[in-house]
Order: structure tokens, then C-alpha cells, then sequence
């Protein structure tokens, strides 16, 4: 029985699901969606909601919390500039997890966990990415049309000079 027994082992040693969790939340909090299994982000779940109340406070005494947890200091300014004050009327339930699929070599179950609010910056990531492939096909297009006009160039005059011989 589990009578009183809290977190997830995850199958790792604690120093191993220590580390796990942390670049867990380091990367939920510069990517704000992340792709995990379900016992994993069930796991995050409270170090990132602790992280995001540390972001709330906002005292250098939360930052200096938050730093030694999270594994860059890009993280960290994030969560106290944009993530913090986001999150500050609300008392928890920062994040949703949002079951996918499941994983095609084991069959576990998978899972989005996201923080709540991320839909525009997701929609901005798309639409940068979207505008790069566009401009990368144009740039692809364009050489392949100047690729062509050079062949027939060289190909036309490859035909005049025997013209001229015969």
C-alpha cells in the first residue's frame, strides 16, 4: 500500500530523477510546451508550480531559490520577466497536461505539458518557422531557376559555336 508516499520514483535513483526533473522544468519554462510521458510531466508538475510561484514573488531571495534549481540563467530571467507576472492574479494550476499518444517503442502513454497562456507564443514560434521554410523554398527556387538559365545559356552557346564551324 502507498499510504502516505508522495512524488514518483520513475524507475531512476534519486540523484539521476533529481537532474531529470530539473531539465524538465528548465525546459518547460523556455520552451513552455514540452513533450513528455505521463508519469514524467505528472512528476513535474509540482517543481514547476513551485518554480512559478518563486516567479510570483519576485524577491531576490525567489531568484536565488530559482536559480539554484534551474540550469540556466536564460530560464531564470524568463520566469521572473514574462512568466511571473503572467501567472499573478491565479493560485495555482499553472500548467495542463494534454495526453497525445503513445510511444512507439514501449507503448507508453505520452503527453503534452504546457503552461497555461502559451498558445501565442506557440502561435508566434509557428508562424517564424512557417516564414523561414517560405523564404528557404524561395531562395531554393530561385537558384534552381538561375541553375536552369545557366545550362540553357551555356547550352545555346555550345550550339551557336558549331553553327559557326560548319
Amino acid at each position: 500500500m502507498r499510504h502516505k508516499v508522495a512524488g514518483y520514483k520513475l524507475g531512476r535513483t534519486t540523484s539521476h530523477r533529481r537532474s531529470l526533473l530539473r531539465n524538465m522544468v528548465t525546459s518547460l519554462i523556455i520552451e513552455e510546451r514540452i513533450e513528455t510521458t505521463v508519469p514524467k510531466a505528472k512528476a513535474l508538475r509540482p517543481s514547476i508550480e513551485k518554480m512559478i510561484t518563486l516567479g510570483k514573488r519576485g524577491d531576490l531571495a525567489a531568484r536565488r531559490q530559482a536559480a539554484s534549481y534551474l540550469m540556466t540563467d536564460e530560464a531564470v530571467r524568463k520566469l521572473f520577466d514574462t512568466i511571473g507576472p503572467r501567472f499573478g492574479e491565479r493560485n495555482g494550476g499553472y500548467t495542463r497536461i494534454v495526453r497525445t499518444m503513445w510511444q512507439k517503442g514501449d507503448g507508453a502513454d505520452k503527453a503534452f505539458i504546457e503552461l497555461l497562456g502559451s498558445e501565442q507564443v506557440l502561435d508566434e514560434k509557428r508562424q517564424k518557422r512557417a516564414e523561414t521554410r517560405a523564404k528557404k523554398a524561395e531562395e531554393t527556387k530561385k537558384a534552381m531557376e538561375e541553375a536552369e538559365a545557366q545550362r540553357r545559356g551555356e547550352a545555346t552557346a555550345e550550339t551557336g559555336a558549331k553553327e559557326e564551324k560548319e
